[in-house]
């Protein structure tokens, strides 16, 4: 994720750049025009974060590589285009003092599109927090609605991370880095904390980049363990859990609890992606398939993590990727 991303945000060169070079000696096998290419984008895009609006795209966000949150469009997961950041220099959020922003989540609450974001400094693990920003439109801009709360208010370590979801009409706020996973309920409009409302523990101290799926009676907490920002040494890898009730407790197959660091593996590196961690939400294709969003380290030219795409699939009611490792060349997403 974005702990070890701090190392100055370890891409800062990237900042203001053009796309990434693609790597050469690489040996890929040809795609027709039904197919896509991994990465979907060839730049550095963290912790991503995807909506789909109600003007029928799709909108990207991510971990602020590019300064101020970059945002991309797409009417079909695979051809993307930069439309600019959430934010600007004079707008950007500032409870904390040169912080970045990192890990963004995208939601449609009401009639206002909701970014919730985490903001740090490297090693600032007690000074970190997560806040919020409302725009009328996808594309923004987005107005800054401040800190929902730092680390050393809600005493939870290294709060980042943060992940939306509605469930039995009530609004909850996810998060947290390494030092447990925690949900907490918000208030009706979503954007403050209910009044009393405590931080509950849902996962260990092995996790972090939450996401929490709905499927079939179950909920699916998938997330990241290992080292986010290491390059070629990274260790990222995308794990997953399941449970009956939205607070838990989540387990493994063998009914061992997240609790402790149980789970499942979902995506893990191979020769031409390491570091694969950080998804984004599930979206479903017009042919019902289902499909999610990662970075990686690309192995060809190791510069920053870019994003990309693989269709999730299920078996006994858990989810995977094909080989449990990024794909090269794919069938594209359904779309009429």
């Amino acid at each position: 994720m974005k702990r070890i991303l701090c190392l100055s945000l370890l891409c800062s060169w990237l900042v203001g750049s053009s796309l990434l070079a693609n790597g050469g000696g690489e040996n890929h096998p040809q795609q027709t025009k039904n197919e896509y290419r991994n990465p979907v984008i060839d730049r550095s895009l963290p912790d991503p974060t995807v909506v789909k609006a109600a003007d029928g795209y799709f909108y990207l966000y991510a971990t602020e590589d590019i300064r101020h949150t970059p945002i991309y469009r797409s009417e079909n997961l695979v051809d993307w285009v930069f439309l600019g950041t959430a934010f600007a220099k004079e707008t950007r959020p500032t409870f904390e003092p040169k912080g970045g922003l990192w890990a963004p989540d995208i939601n449609l609450i009401g009639d206002k599109y909701v970014l919730f974001y985490s903001m740090s400094v490297w090693g600032g693990e007690w000074t970190c927090g997560i806040g919020r920003a409302v725009s009328d439109k996808p594309q923004g801009p987005f107005t800054d609605q401040g800190k929902l709360f730092r680390s050393n208010e809600i005493q939870v370590q290294n709060s980042i991370d943060p992940f939306y979801i509605e469930e039995g009409g009530k609004k909850y706020l996810f998060w947290g880095s390494f030092h447990g996973i925690y949900g907490i309920e918000l208030t009706a409009d979503g954007l403050d904390l209910k009044p009393g409302a405590k931080p509950v523990q849902v996962a260990g101290t092995a996790y972090e980049g939450t996401y929490i799926h709905k499927r079939g009676g179950y909920y699916y907490l998938f997330a990241s363990v290992g080292s986010c920002c290491e390059g070629l040494k990274s260790t990222y890898t995308t794990v997953v859990g399941r449970s009956k009730k939205l607070f838990g407790p989540y387990v493994d197959k063998q009914g061992r609890p997240m609790l402790d660091n149980h789970h499942e593996l979902v995506i893990q590196k191979n020769e031409h992606f390491i570091g694969t961690g950080h998804n984004s939400e599930i979206l479903t294709d017009d042919a019902g398939q289902d499909w999610m969003f990662y970075h990686a380290v690309k192995a060809s030219n190791p510069r920053g993590r870019v994003l990309l795409l693989d269709q999730v699939q299920w078996k006994d009611g858990w989810p995977y990727v094909a080989g449990n490792t990024p794909s090269l060349v794919s069938d594209k997403p359904v779309f009429k």
